[in-house]
This record gives structure tokens, sequence and C-alpha cells, in this order.
């Protein structure tokens, strides 16, 4: 899976393998910036390579597009998005 803007990916490196967070930005073909609205808030996102991260199966359309329209999102609103896709990730397995 292609991995945008919005996507919900998996920390696979690192001390802080196994947590969620949403793709706030990309840098380049090697880094993006990640965020999850509670350890990574939007004003100081996590620097991660793209190898150290795994693409999951889903993709928080709202908040891409306030991403993609400069609009103000919330820390909050992440956090909450974040926490139902882990509970239906949980659900899946």
């Amino acid at each position: 899976m292609d991995i945008t803007v919005g996507s919900v990916v998996e920390s696979i490196k690192g001390r802080d393998t196994g947590n969620l967070y949403v793709v706030y930005k990309l840098l380049d073909d090697e880094y993006c910036l990640l965020v999850d609205g509670f350890a990574k808030k939007l004003q100081s996102p996590k620097k991660k390579k793209i190898k150290h991260i795994e693409v999951k199966n889903e993709k928080l359309e709202s908040i891409a597009k306030k991403f993609n329209a400069n609009t103000k999102v919330f820390d909050s609103e992440i956090n909450s998005a974040l926490r139902m896709v882990k509970e239906k990730l949980a659900e899946d397995k």
C-alpha cells in the first residue's frame, strides 16, 4: 500500500515499536513526519524513516483533507481517530 498524508502507520523499528501514527507530511523519498495527538503532537511531529514504518489498511480521510488544506486540526481529533482505528484493528485480529 502506498504511503500518503493521512495514512495510518505502525512503527516497526525503534523505541516506539508498535505505536500507531498518522502521516502528517512526506519530507522526501526517505523521511516523513508522524503525529499521534498524544506523545507526538502537531507542534513537534516525529521524523521517521519510511522504511521503519508499516502502512496499515486505514486512512483518516477527514484529517488528511484538513492537513492538505492547511485547516486547523486539533491533537484530540487525531488521538480519538487513532483510538478508533486501534480498536478496529484489535477486533480484526
